[in-house]
């Protein structure tokens, strides 16, 4: 027999298919596998840490809060660490560095895996009747060569890869096919566009607000597509900034008290928005943010552009042809560029294998907020709320407080086996 072995080990020793599978690793998360290490990963991470709990983060990118530094318009800066983290607790420590640092948060380990394909980790398993989640990562190489597959094999399991993790595609009649310059908003630069060029943007966001007044302050000629209704806010009201003053009034007045507010201001500041094609929905602006997750855009001198025609409005496409975009209202308009600022979504359905806690439609949990952070054999979410940083605070919280109670009795038990 033992020949045998020997003559076997020698064989593969030599193989480059044994090789090839020589090269996965497996690990042992003691703690928490946290996936992810935007705003909601890191509260996560932070609040485990007060609770005294080791965890792991791991990332796709070199990064943390990779949307917010990789596929954001340029004068659109990453908050502060402080600031991301000080959503979910308090104590902090004071020398916390600002964005980017390698150790998000003390306690927590760092993995980055820029080789997972786009999405994370190529694969996390469990569900009922086991204990242990395993996600899969693929780190170094490219294309199979060199590629290293690690298991960190974990008793809890926290997605937090967000709502805004994949870039959607609408599907539009002529495209791809169409002659014109096609590009999607995450990574776009206003030099890339030279005088006199007309640019149309599919969708309007915050974002894509100020990014078109830019190019048309570099004398582009940008258009907007606005197909839904769009609650437009100023950007500062009473000497204070919208977003700052509404959470102030929540605190003491009810939601649809507030809204009145901001749409009567809205209408003194800025005056009817629907007479430019940019109708109003019949929900209040927080209302609506609270029920479908559609943030207010924030007017950054955008409007007075559109109202002096500097910027003109269209409702939605038709259908795409060579170098034209023909709208649901008959017109044709000829452009340079098509830019698709059309959102992001959840990923967590190609890679988690997993279908009672998610939905395979929109990546989403399936229970509604406050309800969808846990989910069964310590699967956790934090993140998917539709509340921003305020949910995502909530979520990791809830967390925490979970997993501390099974880290603590689990320890207690093994102590009183260990006692003699």
């Amino acid at each position: 027999m033992g020949n045998y072995l020997k003559e076997i080990e020698g064989k593969t020793a030599h193989d480059p298919y044994c090789a090839k599978i020589g090269s996965k690793r497996c690990v042992w998360v003691p703690g928490p596998v946290i996936v992810g290490a935007g705003p909601s990963g890191l509260a996560a991470a932070a609040c485990l840490r007060e609770k005294g709990v080791p965890s792991l983060v791991v990332e796709r990118s070199n990064c943390i809060a990779s949307l917010w530094q990789l596929k954001t318009y340029g004068p659109a800066e990453a908050p502060p660490a402080q600031a991301v983290l000080r959503a979910a607790i308090d104590a902090l420590p004071q020398d916390l560095p600002d964005l980017p640092l390698q150790a998000p948060v003390r306690g927590a380990t760092w993995r980055t895996t820029p080789a997972a394909s786009g999405s994370g980790p190529s694969s996390a398993e469990g569900g009922p009747g086991r204990v242990r989640w395993a996600p899969r990562l693929l780190e170094g190489g490219h294309g199979g060569e060199g590629e290293t597959s690690v298991e960190y094999v974990c008793r809890w399991l926290i997605v937090a890869t967000g709502e805004n993790a994949e870039a959607v595609v609408p599907a539009i009649e002529g495209w791809p096919s169409s002659a014109a310059t096609w590009c999607t908003r995450a990574g776009t630069r206003t030099e890339g566009f030279t005088r006199g060029s007309e640019c149309w943007w599919s969708a309007v966001g915050t974002r894509v607000w100020r990014f078109v007044l830019d190019l048309c302050n570099h004398h582009a000629t940008p258009s907007l597509v606005v197909r839904d209704a769009v609650h437009i806010l100023p950007r500062e009201m009473l000497g204070k900034s919208t977003f700052g003053l509404s959470m102030w009034l929540l605190k003491w007045f009810p939601m649809r008290l507030v809204d009145r507010f901001l749409l009567v201001a809205s209408w003194l500041l800025l005056g009817d928005t629907g007479r430019f094609g940019l109708d109003r929905p019949r929900v209040g602006p927080l209302e609506l943010k609270n029920l479908s997750g559609k943030t207010p855009v924030l007017d950054v001198g955008t409007l007075d552009k559109i109202k002096s025609g500097d910027i003109k409005v269209y409702p939605g496409i038709q259908r795409l042809s060579h170098q034209s975009v023909e709208f649901v209202d008959g017109r044709k308009e000829s452009f340079d560029a098509i830019i698709l600022a059309t959102g992001y979504k959840s990923n967590v359905p190609f890679w988690l294998k997993e279908s009672e806690m998610f939905s395979e439609k929109d990546g989403l949990p399936k229970r509604p907020f406050p309800n969808g952070w846990k989910g069964e054999c310590g699967l956790y979410a934090v993140g998917f709320t539709k509340r921003g940083l305020l949910g995502a605070s909530m979520d990791a919280k809830n967390i925490a407080a979970d997993i501390e109670s099974c880290w603590r009795a689990e320890a207690k038990h093994l102590s009183a086996i260990s006692s003699p």
